[in-house]
């Protein structure tokens, strides 16, 4: 019986073991994607507890905990103290069996404290004191978390009405590790709210100085701000969409729903989609004049829970996988920039793992050889960036596409201690490699190549992808 997370965790053959100790332990990491709050990597936060850091805005957790019976005041209530959340989350643990939770709690333990325990409630007061304590002293500072896990390069994901002051801040410290921006501008095409949407622009108005009463204003005031972001090493865009737009639409008509929203009144369903449409293709216009790569995440059906968002906001663990018939709009879409040759790099994130052939199909018709992997299938996002989730993701890429091309993993998290989730990635990966080489599926003379491969998924293509 094989002892739970030994150094052989998730590797099954020789051949896996071999890949991971020797080829993917080693590589850096390249966070391309996460949601890292800027401003603890410029301040160099230091957390005040295990709970602050781990609990901290996590919805997996709070999901389990409120599935286990715990009250909402141990999740994101604010009277309840540290060591009281933590506690119920340390009474949930042991029922996280099976569920990645489970994995990425003792996973990040040991490699971020050295802590080999199992969490429960007869282990929570010493391991909740332990980590506190190291919380407390420089070497588990923000910064120095990073380094520890040998981290490169991060992308955060920021509006475009965002200062940007702390990667500016984070830039001038000489900082070594790259804190660099990610341009999100859903807002600027969330029309459902006309309110909102008014705010909005208002702000993207101050804060680009371009006064916007038109269609046209607005685009110029959000071309001023992509300048910006690209003056700070922006390198990537991101979307978040319930699914993919592509309506047919004139120019008159964008403008003419622009003046009618931005008036404050409500659009039709068909408007909607049209001026989604439309912005979807200037931005990825936009992506394409910059060589920026553009990120699509798509498929969730978010704040499903209208009482609990009412009280606790958006991001709180009330979201799950939708189910949306996209295929066609998504090749009209990305076949209109191709077109006029406008398709910049592009990496598309599923929810639903239903839809894990269409992508790494869908990515095939739009190679074009100008760079190898131009079309991305990405990792396994959210709900799905777990063992199953990842091997479901890599198979399906495998058999239609070119895995050894794949840019590899991500945390998409907030957490400083979630770049296990990297190590988890890689083991799977050489896993799933090993276990072919075992099989003879895959020539075991070939074991240089496939262990530079397994290097390449791990960091080099990312590097080599984003020109980081």
């Amino acid at each position: 019986m094989k002892k739970f997370m030994d150094k052989d965790f998730l590797l099954q053959t020789e051949t896996a073991q071999k890949l991971y100790h020797e080829h993917a332990a080693k590589m850096p990491i390249i966070d391309y994607h996460c949601h890292l709050i800027p401003s603890m990597v410029a301040n160099d936060h230091k957390f005040k507890s295990l709970t602050e850091i781990w609990l901290g805005g996590d919805h997996y957790k709070w999901r389990a905990m409120r599935t286990n019976g715990v009250d909402e005041k141990y999740c994101t209530g604010t009277e309840t103290s540290d060591w009281e959340k933590f506690e119920k989350w340390a009474e949930t643990v042991p029922y996280t069996m099976r569920n990645p939770l489970y994995h990425w709690t003792h996973l990040e333990l040991k490699t971020g404290f050295g802590i080999e325990k199992l969490v429960s409630p007869a282990t929570a007061r010493e391991i909740y004191d332990e980590c506190t304590a190291k919380l407390q002293t420089p070497e588990y500072s923000a910064r120095n978390i990073m380094r520890r896990y040998k981290v490169e390069a991060v992308c955060t994901t920021d509006d475009p009405i965002d200062s940007l002051e702390h990667h500016i801040k984070t830039k001038n410290d000489g900082f070594e590790i790259k804190m660099l921006p990610t341009w999100r501008p859903d807002k600027a095409m969330a029309v459902e709210s006309p309110a909102n949407f008014r705010t909005y622009v208002e702000e993207l108005s101050k804060v680009s100085g371009v006064k916007i009463s038109a269609f046209d204003d607005m685009i110029t005031a959000l071309r001023k701000r992509q300048d910006f972001f690209a003056e700070l090493g922006c390198k990537l865009s991101d979307h978040g969409i319930e699914e993919f737009y592509a309506e047919d639409y004139t120019e008159a008509e964008i403008k003419a729903i622009f003046n009618k929203v931005y008036g404050g009144k409500e659009l039709s369903h068909e408007e909607v989609l049209k001026f989604k449409s439309a912005m979807l293709v200037i931005f990825a216009e936009m992506d394409w004049e910059k060589g920026w790569t553009q990120q699509f995440h798509y498929g969730a059906i978010r704040n499903n829970n209208t009482r609990l968002f009412n009280r606790l906001g958006a991001d709180t663990g009330f979201d799950s996988i939708g189910t949306f018939v996209t295929a066609k709009a998504m090749s009209k879409f990305f076949d209109s920039l191709d077109k006029q040759d406008k398709l910049a790099k592009t990496i598309i994130y599923n929810l639903n793992p239903a839809d894990n052939e269409v992508i790494a199909t869908m990515i095939g018709n739009f190679q074009d050889g100008s760079v190898a992997g131009k079309m991305q299938f990405g990792s396994g996002w959210w709900f799905l960036d777990q063992k199953d989730g990842m091997e479901k993701q890599m198979n399906a890429l495998s058999v239609l596409g070119l895995l050894s091309r794949f840019v590899g993993m991500l945390t998409d998290s907030r957490s400083f201690l979630s770049y296990p989730r990297h190590e988890y990635f890689r083991r799977t990966l050489c896993n799933l490699i090993g276990n072919d080489v075992e099989n003879g599926l895959l020539p075991s003379s070939e074991l240089d190549f496939i262990g530079k491969m397994v290097e390449d998924i791990s960091y080099n293509n990312a590097k080599n992808f984003f020109q980081f």
